[in-house]
């Protein structure tokens, strides 16, 4: 089952309904999408040093219970929470963070911008700077594992205001730059990208279900 929430949502509103849906599942409970864009908030996962936020200004922070560090969400940016049952599968997390990448990869592929890509050792989907450089990140992952299933996600900046990022180091890594689509010269709606997400999100987990 695929499903937007309300726009713009709010992160612990959201937080605390998928540790109730995770912590109420059986081994029948249908797997979701939540698909939505954030008002500002910067998340802080269970890994995350307070050193990282540099300058919040008036953005609230949440210490959450995802893996990672320190990002961003906000308005513009279309959030996927993949509450996905691990066990049926019998998927390890590093099985299911590729997963989740390459979802983000043909996603971009599918709208136009090509050559996404991985970086080793950084979670999360990269692409070329428009200014030149290194790799800028235009997708970042974070994901809670309780009882096998799945909960969290991944996050795909698509048209949004870029400026809070400055004010943390994104994913732990000082000096990281972070791009949108928009900024990359594609230029979709949220909900045009959140759907494409979601539809590869389902196809991927589907042939992770089927048997070779």
């Amino acid at each position: 089952m695929i499903k937007w929430l309300a726009r713009p949502a709010d992160y612990l509103s959201v937080w605390r309904d998928m540790q109730a849906y995770t912590d109420q599942r059986s081994a029948e409970t249908p797997d979701e999408i939540w698909l939505c864009e954030h008002a500002p908030v910067y998340t802080l996962g269970q890994a995350g040093l307070p050193e990282h936020v540099l300058n919040p200004g008036a953005i609230p922070i949440v210490h959450c219970d995802r893996g990672g560090q320190v990002t961003y969400h906000g308005p513009g940016q279309v959030m996927a929470y993949a509450l996905f049952d691990l066990r049926r599968v019998d998927m390890y997390v590093k099985e299911y963070v590729a997963l989740l990448e390459s979802a983000v990869i043909d996603t971009l592929d599918e709208m136009g911008l090509p050559g996404a890509c991985r970086k080793p050792g950084a979670p999360g989907v990269y692409v070329a700077h428009p200014e030149g450089g290194d790799l800028a990140k235009i997708a970042a992952l974070g994901i809670k594992i309780r009882n096998g299933r799945a909960y969290h996600g991944v996050s795909l900046n698509v048209a949004m205001d870029l400026a809070p990022f400055l004010g943390i180091n994104p994913c732990g890594y000082a000096g990281l730059r972070t791009v949108d689509m928009a900024s990359c010269s594609v230029r979709r709606e949220p909900t045009e990208v959140g759907d494409a997400l979601a539809r590869n999100l389902t196809r991927l987990w589907r042939q992770a279900r089927t048997p070779a």
